[in-house]
């Protein structure tokens, strides 16, 4: 799936959708590097794509990077709440709280 994403963006097929599975297919395989540009790319694309900032923050956090996935995840909190998207609320309220639990001290959100 990745090589057809991959080959589909070499084609100028840019997309914050494509993105976003391009980011996805990376984390299923363990590559929160590649899934952290792509994801980057698809949030600059699409700023109220909540989905992006939560997968965003979660390459990340994979990278040992916790201050930047807390701000992603922040960011997508905003816009999903914004949209009414309840279960993405809820979903990045747990990564924050959790990020919170492993650094404590740190307000949450």
């Amino acid at each position: 799936m990745r090589e057809k994403l991959e080959k589909m963006l070499a084609e100028g097929r840019d997309s914050a959708l494509l993105r976003f599975g391009l980011g996805d297919a990376c984390l299923k395989e363990n590559d929160a590097e590649q899934a952290a540009v792509h994801l980057a790319h698809a949030t600059v694309q699409q700023p109220g794509y909540s989905a992006a900032w939560k997968l965003l923050g979660k390459a990340l956090q994979q990278l040992g990077r916790p201050d930047e996935a807390e701000a992603a995840w922040t960011t997508g909190l905003a816009v999903a709440r914004k949209q009414g998207d309840l279960q993405a609320v809820k979903e990045m309220t747990v990564f924050v709280n959790r990020l919170h639990k492993a650094a404590p001290g740190q307000p949450a959100p």
